[in-house]
């Protein structure tokens, strides 16, 4: 073992920190005088140090995958539990769907009830939002003899859209539910009070003239009414919700903002139909 005096080391513990500071001083300069040299340097450095990272990534990788498993493995445990309870708890609503259907058919085969037939519909794209006289209204592209008319119902996958109220060769157009000219009879599914929805211009329909005491409720389910021929009864409608102001609104199933596609169902009714247009038998010929 070398033994320095003690000036010695006193010396060189006075030089180290300059001789530091000239060594990074001149790899400065040389970075700065040859980047191709500075550049292939570091590079050589990280081919040297990668393999070395690599493996001390390994373990760290491994202690890491271990920490998630574990917690994955003490997750499912509850998660096991918390299915198994959802699946009892449905398991008592399948039991009560099933006697509810079995009692449904017994009344119906009671009451010989006919079920309605499935209306007619066809699928249209939307091309415009251009509302023409409308400030809240969807134009159509539909081919020739496309057989829609007005006063056909239009829905997209959630909920009502609106009403078809012009038509012509190639194209027609609905009026939405929002618009201030829409007039909607609804049913609130949990009183069945009648009600009124109003288009406002804006994204939720106003409910008006409900009966005294039956308030429309925050999230009671709306659904059209059969009133005056115009709607059919039982089409989903939306949510009740209340504005700023108090005021009971409708919040739409459907979304009006991303009409794409909609499909027009003809029910039969004639409620909102001009009387021209209105289809009449034609008079018998007198003999």
């Amino acid at each position: 073992m070398i033994r320095l005096s003690i000036p010695l080391r006193q010396a060189l513990a006075r030089l180290s920190l300059p001789v530091l500071i000239a060594l990074a001083f001149g790899t400065m300069l040389l970075g700065k005088a040859d980047a191709v040299l500075a550049e292939r340097a570091r590079m050589g450095l990280a081919d040297l140090l990668a393999p070395i990272w690599s493996a001390l990534q390994q373990p760290v990788a491994t202690i890491r995958e271990a920490g998630q498993e574990a917690e994955f493995l003490f997750n499912l445990r509850a998660e096991n539990a918390r299915l198994r309870e959802e699946n009892e708890r449905l398991r008592r609503w399948q039991a009560t769907a099933l006697a509810l259907e079995a009692e449904n058919a017994m009344l119906q085969r009671q009451l010989s009830f006919v079920p309605e037939a499935a209306p007619a519909f066809q699928t249209a794209r939307v091309v415009a939002d251009g509302g023409g006289i409308y400030a809240r209204a969807v134009l159509l592209g539909i081919g020739p003899n496309h057989g829609v008319r007005k006063g056909q119902i239009a829905l997209d996958e959630r909920g009502l859209v609106g009403r078809v109220t012009e038509v012509g060769l190639r194209s027609a157009r609905v009026l939405l539910a929002t618009d201030m000219n829409s007039r909607i009879p609804v049913v609130l599914e949990s009183s069945r009070a009648r009600a009124m929805m109003v288009g406002t211009n804006g994204a939720r329909p106003r409910l008006q003239h409900w009966p005294e005491g039956s308030a429309p409720v925050e999230g009671d389910r709306v659904v059209t009414s059969a009133e005056a021929g115009a709607f059919p009864a039982g089409l989903p409608v939306g949510i009740v919700r209340r504005s700023e102001g108090g005021a009971p609104e409708v919040e739409l199933f459907a979304r009006l903002d991303r009409l794409d596609v909609v499909r027009l169902f003809d029910y039969g009714l004639a409620g909102i139909l001009p009387p021209e247009a209105v289809t009449r038998p034609e008079p018998r010929p007198r003999r």
